[in-house]
Formats: C-alpha cells, structure tokens, sequence
C-alpha cells in the first residue's frame, strides 16, 4: 500500500512539472506563432489577388475581415479566415471574394494536417486553382466528375473527404463573411 503511495506520488509531481514546462514553452511561442500565422495570411493574400498591395484589417467581435487593395488604394476585394474540420484534423483556409461579393477571387491553404499524400493534395495548385473566379450566389458544390457549372469543384480521387471538407469551410465562411459584412455595414 505504502508503494502505491509513493508511485501515485511521483508520478503526480512529475506530471505536474511537465504540465507547468509545456504550458511555460507555449506561453512563450505563443507571440511567435501569431507572428508566423500573421505572415502566412499576407502571404496568402497575394497569392489568391495578384494585384495585391495592402490590407485592412476589421475585427468584428471574434472574426476579423481583411479588405484588400491594389497600388492604387482601389479595393480589390474582402478577405476571410475560416476554418473547419477536415479528415485529419482542422482546416483553416484563407479566401477572398470581388468586391460585389459574387465572385471568389481564390483561396488559400493556411493550417491543413491532412493525411500526406492523399488529403494533403487540397495544398496544390490544380485543386485550389478551381476555387478561382466561382461564382458564389448560390453554394459551391463538390463533383466527382469534371464540373460542368461555375459553382464546382472536381473533387481529388480517393480524398472526396478533404475534398468536400474544404468546400463546406468555403461556403461556411462566404456565410459568414456575407452576414458580417452587410450587418456590420462594412462593405
């Protein structure tokens, strides 16, 4: 009994000290990884709007929405983060769509821990690159074969779970951009 004790004992302190070091390092990566998430979204912004040269930055309660502009401080568009459950874990995608809010401009893989090889293949270009010039008036939707409407993506063979995943974030988050926007009175 008294060995059981001392067991529990150690085991308790030696818990307690790796809890306090774990929680410690994050505490003090944490500015790091918000400088380092910070980066991938301006990153992304000039990927997805090729004329890209500044951004704007409206934080709505919890959401922030990114309006972008050209050279010219002409606005080019209305940048969102959203994020969702894939098949590997959470996704979060950057996209932005026109002006007018009709068309999605492109998007952008930001945080994505999808199986490699198969669902990791949402980070290339042949599937992201559908996502470009959508019209977003009604819901994207996920085909397995080659899209025939200017609201479908293929999906990736043998990966339609992260495929249709990314898609739902998608539509969650033109939503959600729509509702912030007109109840906001940013746009």
């Amino acid at each position: 009994m008294k060995n059981n004790f001392k067991i529990i004992l150690v085991l308790t302190v030696v818990c307690l000290i790796c809890g306090f070091l774990l929680s410690f390092v994050f505490s003090a990566a944490k500015a790091k990884i918000d400088e380092n998430q910070t980066k991938a979204i301006y990153r992304g912004f000039s990927i997805i709007a090729s004329n890209f040269d500044t951004a704007e930055e409206e934080t709505v309660g919890t959401k922030t929405v990114y309006k972008l502009y050209d050279s010219g401080h002409a606005l080019i568009g209305y940048a969102y983060l959203a994020e969702g459950q894939g098949y590997g874990g959470t996704i979060k995608i950057l996209f932005a769509l026109d002006p007018q809010l009709e068309k999605l401009l492109g998007i952008e893989i930001v945080e994505s821990v999808e199986t490699p090889g198969l669902g990791s293949r949402i980070n290339e270009e042949s599937f992201k690159g559908q996502f470009r010039n959508l019209i977003t008036s009604g819901e994207i939707e996920c085909v397995k074969s080659v899209p025939e409407k200017n609201n479908e993506v293929q999906a990736i063979t043998s990966a339609t779970i992260s495929s249709r995943a990314v898609v739902h974030i998608v539509n969650k988050g033109i939503d959600e951009l729509k509702t912030i926007l007109k109840e906001e009175g940013i746009r």
